[in-house]
């Protein structure tokens, strides 16, 4: 199965995808929600895209790769699939993409240190009743054990995700929901008195 090669290929060379309970969490989720529209930041080798796109042959996927070289991987690894109708990738920084459409899910998969500034940037494409799903939160289990970490950078991009998880259980418009799955996925959806 081609898929397999992909996570092959995403182990070998040391590219984050998305764990399998996380990616079955998430293709489960979109199918149980009848979700079609989605808007993906931080495509890599375009894994998740494909994986969202064969739930339903209606579903369609913006999604943006910075990376020149997983961005071309992505390119092929959805050409080898067939799926170029369903998922239109774009090779560029997500903070220079603007969209005025509007998705039934964003899915938040990129730098981590910005997510926060991704989240502000594109909640205002999510459909009234869509919702904004943030995978990693838990960070290979770092961010409840801080002191132990010994890297400065890894120790810093953890102290982003917990001011990100703080960010979300503060928000005011948001209400988000944190579930133990893959590396940690958060659901946010609008609260009712912001629709």
């Amino acid at each position: 199965m081609f898929l397999e090669e992909i996570e092959n290929y995403a182990y070998l060379n040391n590219i984050p995808i998305m764990e399998k309970e996380g990616i079955e969490f998430l293709t489960e989720y979109i199918r149980k929600n009848k979700v079609t529209k989605i808007l993906e930041i931080g495509s890599a080798i375009g894994y998740s895209a494909i994986k969202m796109a064969l739930v339903n042959k209606n579903i369609h996927i913006t999604t943006v790769e910075r990376d020149k070289e997983r961005y071309e991987e992505a390119v092929k690894n959805i050409k080898k699939m067939h799926l170029e109708k369903q998922i239109d990738i774009r090779n560029m920084d997500a903070f220079d993409l603007y969209l005025f459409d509007k998705y039934d899910l964003i899915f938040i998969d990129a730098a981590k240190a910005q997510y926060i500034k991704f989240f502000e940037k594109f909640k205002k494409n999510l459909d009234r009743n869509g919702v904004i799903v943030t995978d990693n939160i838990n960070f290979h289990g770092l961010v409840n054990s801080t002191e132990e970490i010994k890297s400065r950078n890894v120790r810093a991009l953890v102290r982003k995700i917990n001011a990100y998880i703080t960010f979300l259980k503060e928000n005011e418009e948001f209400e988000t929901t944190f579930y133990e799955i893959g590396d940690g996925v958060a659901i946010s959806k609008r609260k009712k008195d912001f629709n």
